[in-house]
């Protein structure tokens, strides 16, 4: 098994002295890509205390290391999941904890029995976060009113997400509005700050994963507002 990094603020304090306390339930996101994801979801723990979250619930990015670092097929992905709650060091309590499984849909473009199968895949302890055709979709969302001026007028090019040059079409208006890379630019993490437009923004697409094919899908915003209402 490769080591595994895991990123949190758990238990960040300014002296040694203060006490130490264990989170109630855990949130363990895993995420296809190996950049923008993660400088995403890194700032959003980093400021997990302003956002309202249960003191005694934790945030925590498990980033691929070694032969696990190319891991991006959804089924692996959920394969890995699976294996990273056998071991201790990872502190996984099925009776409380979740593995959020963050993946984009498009590679399942035509093919949505191939998609069924992979939401049959998902256990009780396991949430999938899922954006069709890609995270660049939910990173839009935290920019004014882009669900009205580009999302809806331009569902149809987004859903084919041709490549314009090097870059697929969702990218490149990504980077039209924002002025970033989003496979380059750790500034994308910044983005985070902005996440209660993005949440209100995706209430205007679609939510529901299992229709997530042929639709401009995004949940991610939701699966992060659940986890602000969780009261344990």
């Amino acid at each position: 098994m490769a080591p595994i990094r895991t990123y949190t603020n758990w238990n960040k304090r300014s002296t040694d002295i203060e006490e130490k306390v264990e989170p109630y339930r855990k949130y363990f996101f895993i995420c296809e890509g190996k950049n923008t994801e993660v400088w995403y979801f890194k700032k959003l723990i980093d400021i997990r205390k302003t956002l309202g979250i249960h003191p005694l619930i934790d945030i925590r990015l498990m980033e691929k290391t070694g032969e696990d670092d190319s891991i991006s097929n959804p089924k692996a992905l959920i394969e890995f999941a699976e294996k990273q709650k056998k071991y201790t060091e990872n502190n996984f309590d099925i009776k409380h904890d979740k593995m959020i499984i963050v993946f984009d849909a498009d590679i399942y473009k035509g093919k949505p029995e191939v998609y069924q199968s992979i939401l049959e895949l998902v256990g009780t302890d396991n949430i999938l976060a899922v954006t069709n055709p890609s995270f660049e979709l939910f990173l839009l969302l935290h920019y004014e009113n882009t669900v009205n001026d580009i999302i809806i007028p331009e569902n149809e090019q987004i859903l084919e997400n041709k490549k314009e040059g090097k870059r697929r079409y969702i990218t490149k208006r990504f980077t039209d509005i924002s002025g970033m890379n989003p496979k380059e630019n750790s500034a994308i993490g910044d983005l985070a700050i902005h996440i209660d437009l993005a949440i209100e923004q995706e209430k205007l697409l679609n939510q529901n994963i299992t229709n997530a094919i042929g639709l401009v899908t995004c949940n991610i915003g939701k699966v992060i507002e659940d986890i602000r209402k969780d009261s344990i």
